[in-house]
């Protein structure tokens, strides 16, 4: 299954979620895309469950920001994220270990 758009690429992640990487977590993903899809959105994870929503989180633990296709491309396996990072298409702020966390809580399948 692959994303054509932003609430995919979203639907995608979440159906990714993987409990068990994530247990004994509590975090809050703060994702901020721009370009053609500009949008918030956020991701919970507390003790094994998530909830995701579009907005602005109060704390998030960690902030991504990108632009929307490369979201897109990202979830679909076609950008790396340590490449993306590195080319400055992914900036993060916040708790950098929770960034390369992100890879195990939501795999690619």
């Amino acid at each position: 299954m692959s994303a054509s758009n932003v609430a995919e690429a979203v639907e995608i992640m979440k159906s990714r979620f993987n409990p068990s990487a994530a247990s004994g977590l509590n975090a809050v993903y703060q994702v901020n895309l721009t370009g053609a899809e500009p949008s918030q959105h956020y991701l919970a994870i507390k003790d094994g469950g998530l909830e995701t929503a579009e907005g602005v989180h109060d704390s998030p633990n960690i902030t991504i920001n990108m632009a929307s296709a490369d979201f897109v491309a990202m979830t679909n396996g076609q950008l790396n994220p340590t490449m993306a990072y590195m080319s400055g298409k992914l900036k993060i702020s916040g708790d950098m270990g929770l960034a390369m966390k992100m890879q195990s809580i939501f795999p690619q399948k």
